[in-house]
């Protein structure tokens, strides 16, 4: 039985990397992690939680029949203009799915960034706290030769 990995399942169905991952996570694609960190996915898995025959296309069949009508040939456009719209949309709704993935991801650096810097800064102050103590403490002990 040959498994996919994240990559080649994401491909397959034109969906991003991300979108299987968060998939995976919530449970509703199973799949079996490897010694090395990586996914290994079955088709039939793949092909179960993101089935090829969505619910959006189901009305690209509907229209099908009306541009077999003989003698019809506005019909015919109108179905073929449906369908092209029908591809739009869905291009369009993966396109948002792919912001969305990058703006969350932009997110998580953006957390990771700002509390990195607050240790940062954290750190520098502790630091310098420690100088100025180390500083106070060296002039007020008293030397042993006066000069």
């Amino acid at each position: 039985m040959s498994f996919l990995t994240l990559s080649q399942a994401a491909k397959s169905i034109s969906k991003s990397k991300s979108t299987l991952n968060r998939a995976i996570k919530s449970g509703r694609l199973s799949a079996v992690r490897n010694e090395d960190g990586t996914f290994s996915i079955d088709p039939s898995e793949l092909a179960r939680a993101f089935p090829q025959n969505a619910p959006e296309r189901a009305p690209l069949v509907h229209h099908e029949a009306h541009s077999e009508r003989p003698g019809t040939e506005e019909s015919s456009k109108i179905a073929m203009l449906e369908q092209l719209l029908e591809r739009e949309r869905e291009a369009l709704a993966r396109e948002r799915e792919v912001s969305a993935d990058l703006k969350e991801d932009r997110d998580r650096w953006r957390a990771q960034a700002t509390g990195l810097l607050s240790d940062l800064r954290t750190t520098q102050e502790e630091d310098r706290d420690k100088w100025r103590q180390r500083i106070t403490t060296q002039e007020t002990r008293r030397r042993w030769w006066p000069f």
